[in-house]
């Protein structure tokens, strides 16, 4: 028997204490909410991440990082009438997110600095500070559920709407995070999470969704990355497969595996970036079909349903980016922490620092950071 790890509390005793970390969005909002209902003693926690006021001034919006975030998780706080603290991560999203997503760009690869994000501060930072003033789990409004398998072992499952599944964002979290931590939006649609804000009186019932990195809110990741390291990042060379010079381009920050639009390159024709080369500053164009692969090598690797593949092949579906929809593969180990994931048919831009996820069925078998 799979047990639901999002199980209410049982009757009798004190009730268990959850800090919920609240973004001022309406999924963690509910998440609370429900979490209050199921008999948690809850505690609301908004993560300061910002790294000075200007930044966080100028997210009028509102996504998970900004000023008006804390607005809108004490209000809901104050309506569910629950104790309510805005707790300081700067350093560690410093540490663990910006500097590892200049860090990545640099060396010509694709971070994803939310993955990062959830590992090392939505959750070992916030799960650490939780535990030390009492709280027995943590919990979030993401859309996934925790489960414990047969094998004892905790891993996520797919939550119950596929369009806003985010078990690919949380495939690194640990054993010992998973075990104290709970998903209660993951058995809910959007649609129905949002009916339930409206219902119980929530004002971010309708809130929208935030969509770009919440530290880059204009989307210009090579500024952003220029303004914050004093990094020479020159200029070098677009060149074709077999190294002949193309044009110029404008610094390997730029530019990404698969990326069309914006080269500034008159070839007559769709042309791709097919690789970032760091070592020679260059950019390596090519034609679409040069863009797709059915192999790649993963590390960093983090298992959930399963102990490692003890030397034996396994099948799975696997996903090489956020919006991918899965692939089938075979995955064997061919190093120390090494991986490598041969599909049934080339997938499009395997990308060097996105993270590659494994699934049997709906549940999280483990995944690593392409290489």
């Amino acid at each position: 028997m799979i047990q639901n790890h999002t199980a209410a509390p049982g009757q009798g005793g004190s009730s268990p204490k959850v800090v919920v970390g609240m973004s001022g969005g309406v999924d963690s909002s509910v998440a609370a909410y429900l979490l209050r209902e199921q008999g948690y003693d809850v505690t609301g926690v908004t993560m300061q991440v910002w790294q000075d006021g200007e930044q966080a001034s100028r997210e009028e919006d509102g996504n998970c990082c900004g000023l008006k975030a804390v607005e809108d998780a004490r209000r809901v706080a104050w309506d569910l009438k629950i104790p309510y603290y805005v707790m300081n991560f700067r350093q560690e999203f410093k540490d663990h997110v910006i500097d590892y997503f200049i860090e990545e760009y640099v060396q010509g690869r694709t971070p994803n600095p939310c993955i990062a994000c959830n590992r090392h501060v939505k959750w070992e930072a916030l799960l650490k500070r939780s535990m030390d003033i009492g709280a027995d789990y943590i919990a979030t409004g993401h859309y996934a559920q925790i489960y414990r398998l047969p094998n004892g072992r905790y891993t996520l499952k797919k939550s119950v709407t596929s369009a806003k599944d985010q078990t690919y964002a949380l495939y690194s979290l640990t054993q010992y995070q998973l075990s104290h931590t709970l998903m209660p939006v993951g058995q809910y649609s959007k649609e129905e999470i949002r009916n339930l804000a409206e219902k119980i009186g929530l004002k971010v019932a309708g809130k929208p969704d935030s969509q770009e990195i919440c530290f880059i809110p204009d989307n210009d990741y090579a500024g952003f990355i220029s303004e914050n390291t004093s990094r020479q990042l020159p200029e070098g060379n677009f060149v074709d497969r077999e190294g002949r010079v193309l044009g110029r381009h404008r610094g390997i920050t730029h530019y990404t595996v698969g990326q069309r639009k914006g080269l500034g390159l008159s070839m007559g024709r769709p042309v791709f970036v097919v690789e970032i080369r760091p070592d020679t500053n260059e950019v390596v164009i090519g034609e679409n079909d040069d863009v797709f692969s059915d192999f790649l090598v993963c590390g960093g690797l983090n298992w959930m349903a399963v102990d490692g593949l003890g030397g034996h092949e396994m099948e799975v579906t696997a996903k090489i980016r956020y919006s991918h929809r899965g692939a089938k593969c075979v995955i064997r180990e061919v190093g120390e922490d090494l991986v490598e994931c041969c599909f049934e048919e080339p997938q499009r831009a395997i990308t060097p620092g996105q993270a590659v996820v494994f699934y049997d069925g709906d549940y999280v078998v483990g995944g690593g950071v392409i290489q």
